[in-house]
């Protein structure tokens, strides 16, 4: 949707913008489900922006992907690198 330009049926959507943030995006809901029922990753979730995509919360990346990996998922860390270790 462009800017300034109202959707269709004349209602007005709240939007929100995020720099710089991590997302974690499953193949399907249940694995977000899943994720979300673990209370160590849970607590690094900052919210849920969709069924399958979870917001993690700034400076806990490193933490998420290495619970990831405990867990026996092969995670795919894409932008730059220090993101993944700060």
């Amino acid at each position: 949707m462009s800017r300034g330009i109202p959707p269709a049926n004349g209602t007005r959507l709240s939007v929100r913008l995020h720099r710089r943030v991590c997302l974690v995006v499953t193949e399907d809901a249940v694995l977000a489900e899943e994720l979300l029922a673990r209370k160590k990753l849970a607590a690094d979730i900052a919210g849920r922006l969709s069924d399958r995509a979870l917001l993690v919360r700034p400076q806990r990346v490193a933490s998420v992907v290495e619970e990831l990996i405990r867990m026996g998922h092969t995670p795919r860390v894409v932008g730059r690198a220090e993101a993944a270790t700060n």
